[in-house]
């Protein structure tokens, strides 16, 4: 029941961040993939991500590239399972920066493959469109790493609250 709730405030925080002025792509919706994958109960946690970006871009409008960002975000989410039984230090940052990598590589070929007719259909356009995104990456590094920090800092936090919490009602019974 608590990791419903969880999972409905995280949808509902992250829909809200993309609303709200942020610089470019320093978002939490990576963050929440990696995050739901090791926290959330197997069955919703693709799904969170996922209703958080259909919510605001509800609102915000949907574009031509869309499918290409949802589809990384839930391979991202397939990473966040993986990383379940990884849960260290190095393997979350490492996890946060191949989820980086993935989102830039998979969403700027979206846009050269279907996006509006900017790059041509060629290597070279496939090279300059992965060019023209570098600017923007340096963001989505930095905001996941940022929200992978505080989601998972948060959630280990509450589990040892919680935790702490069950061992000393135990004690008082």
């Amino acid at each position: 029941m608590r990791y419903t709730v969880l999972a409905a405030l995280m949808i509902v925080a992250a829909a809200f961040s993309r609303l709200i002025p942020h610089p470019l792509n320093f978002a939490p919706i990576t963050a929440i993939a990696l995050a739901g994958g090791v926290y959330l109960d197997k069955r919703v946690s693709i799904l969170v991500p996922v209703a958080a970006l259909v919510i605001s871009d509800w609102i915000l409008g949907f574009y031509p590239v869309l499918f290409f960002v949802y589809g990384s975000v839930v391979a991202i989410g397939f990473i966040g399972l993986w990383l379940r039984s990884h849960k260290k230090l190095v393997p979350v940052v490492g996890a946060s920066l191949a989820s980086s990598i993935l989102f830039f590589l998979v969403t700027n070929f979206g846009v050269w493959a279907i996006g509006p007719e900017m790059y041509p259909r060629t290597w070279a356009g496939l090279a300059d469109c992965y060019a023209a995104g570098i600017p923007f990456f340096r963001n989505t590094v930095t905001g996941d790493l940022f929200y992978v920090a505080v989601l998972f800092g948060l959630f280990e936090l509450l589990g040892y609250l919680l935790g702490h919490q069950s061992a000393t009602q135990k004690q008082a019974a």
